[in-house]
């Protein structure tokens, strides 16, 4: 690692040991030089080459153009080396909704040398803590609306030295820390292989990981899926609901486009109906965000102009078939279903337009392969479930974490997916390996919420999985055995409800909450979740029929 420009080696010293790296295939057809920069790559250029003047990011109020953002995003990284002391392999945190500031700082980041770890508005302090320990993180900034989880953090962390805040369109602090620096910076000498990003994504313990991803990667999946499924075009307005914590909304909404010169969106309030109602206010092209949203906007589509959409990607929960129809007869769209994962950045496996199955996830997007494999690892026949396996580009680099050896084996990217694959190539989703509970696109660790559930003095025992549901795919479902002297009843499962959103992301809380006399467990006192979940399949089997 001698050739980095990485000062601050933290990163670089806690990847994986190559015995327990994935398998990089393919990367050699992408030609990427050894040395790069991201946002070079993605902003800069078309300065460069005379395509400045396009318009690069709207959102409330504002209207960057390539020459506009290329400026902020200089400014800020002055401010970043000049003022706040950055070297290159720091690590920054970055805490608002999707704006355009938002994307200027992670830019400006990058350009620096940096690391950004972004994260999601909705989280509260403890598991800011747990991100900001992890990750060593000394400098964070903080969109002032969201500053009161984030001050919380700061206390309870010994790492984080300085929050810097801004508001609106890089409104106070941050603006006057950028009102007399240079609009020109010089990126340092980043290599294609050096750490950029740090992608966290919540483990089934509780205790989120941390993927690394280089500069090159960043490339890999506009050069790979964008490129080769999606085909959007310079001309096209992207949109969609995912925060850009999740690299689903990263690829989607700053990486595509910006790799190829085109306009992203940025709506900071993007429920179904906000989101539809920007769709069309400013006719919007493709569209990115998860089957429960467009099963809600296909709906009401009589109640919004979606009539400019030509792209819509699904993402982030399976693509249940009733949805791809109603989506099809509401827009005459077919929703393009894909598979990715924060280890692999973004969707590795998917189907164009004309390819599509409804019901399949697709096949391996160019570049990657994939596999259905037994306990064994061997590879399963055709129409046999298994565990998805995919090698390509990309793959998982966790930042000092045993569960390395669960993720990678054999070099094969392990993804905790049961699918199947079919005759003709077709990648068939069927459930999920662990107690991940994927609800509206968001991951959810049961574990989590049971620990959450036995902070609160009425709960004696707590089993959390996920249970069928026809609008979200699937909801938090909490079995509870309650402590002496305490009543189920209504106004206890408010309680428990309002005490989990307080002490969790809200979207984590049990929209379901069952009293029980006693709780499935092994002979060894474990619990067993997945009796729970056959439980909670034959209960929404129940109501389906009543």
């Amino acid at each position: 690692m001698t050739d980095t420009c990485h000062v601050d080696t933290y990163v670089l010293d806690n990847l994986p040991p190559p015995h327990l790296m994935p398998d990089f295939i393919t990367l050699d057809r992408l030609g990427y030089p050894a040395r790069l920069n991201a946002t070079v790559e993605l902003v800069d250029r078309h300065v460069a080459e005379g395509r400045g003047e396009r318009v690069a990011l709207i959102g409330p109020d504002v209207s960057w153009t390539y020459v506009e953002l290329a400026r902020m995003i200089d400014r800020m990284a002055n401010v970043l080396v000049g003022k706040l002391g950055l070297v290159p392999g720091n690590r920054v945190l970055l805490r608002s909704a999707n704006n355009p500031t938002l994307v200027a700082l992670y830019m400006a980041v990058i350009k620096a040398g940096g690391v950004v770890v972004a994260t999601m508005p909705l989280l509260r302090a403890k598991e800011l803590v747990k991100i900001i320990d992890k990750a060593e993180i000394g400098l964070a900034f903080c969109d002032a609306s969201l500053i009161a989880e984030m001050d919380k953090a700061a206390v309870a962390s010994p790492v984080l030295a300085r929050v810097v805040t801004w508001s609106g369109t890089a409104d106070g602090e941050l603006r006057e820390l950028i009102e007399d620096v240079s609009d020109r910076f010089e990126a340092p000498a980043t290599r294609a292989d050096d750490p950029c990003l740090l992608g966290f994504t919540s483990g089934t313990t509780g205790l989120p990981k941390a993927t690394v991803h280089y500069h090159r990667d960043l490339l890999v999946i506009c050069d790979g899926y964008a490129k080769e499924v999606l085909r959007a075009n310079a001309d096209d307005v992207f949109i969609g609901s995912p925060p850009l914590a999740f690299t689903f909304g990263l690829g989607g909404l700053v990486l595509f486009p910006f790799r190829i010169g085109a306009t992203a969106v940025l709506i900071e309030k993007a429920a179904p109906p906000d989101l539809a109602k920007a769709i069309g206010d400013y006719r919007a092209t493709v569209c990115f965000t998860a089957p429960t949203a467009y099963r809600v906007i296909a709906a009401k589509s009589g109640e919004f102009d979606l009539s400019s959409l030509r792209k819509c990607v699904s993402a982030g929960e399976t693509l249940p078939p009733p949805t791809y129809w109603a989506w099809l007869e509401a827009t005459g769209l077919k929703l393009m279903d894909g598979i990715g994962a924060t280890e692999m950045l973004h969707i590795f496996i998917a189907a164009r337009e004309d390819e599509i199955r409804p019901g399949a996830t697709g096949k391996p997007v160019p570049g990657y392969e994939a596999r259905v494999i037994d306990a064994d690892g061997k590879r399963c026949p055709t129409g046999t479930p298994g565990q998805l396996a995919v090698r390509g580009p990309i793959g998982c680099r966790y930042l000092s974490d045993d569960r390395q050896t669960a993720y990678v084996r054999n070099g094969w990217n392990i993804t905790g997916d049961t699918y199947v694959e079919d005759a003709d190539g077709y990648f068939w989703f069927k459930a999920r390996d662990d107690d991940m509970i994927v609800s509206s696109g968001y991951n959810i660790a049961g574990p989590e919420v049971e620990a959450s559930l036995l902070a609160h003095p009425a709960i004696a025992e707590a089993g959390v999985v996920g249970a069928p549901d026809a609008d979200r795919g699937c909801i938090v479902k909490a079995y509870v055995r309650l402590a002496e002297g305490h009543t189920g009843d209504d106004a206890l499962v408010e309680a428990l409800q309002n005490h989990v959103k307080q002490d969790l992301a809200p979207f984590k809380y049990p929209r379901s909450i069952v009293f029980v006399e006693a709780l499935p467990k092994t002979e060894s006192g474990k619990l067993q979740r997945f009796a729970l979940r056959q439980q909670a399949q034959r209960e929404a089997s129940q109501g389906e029929m009543a």
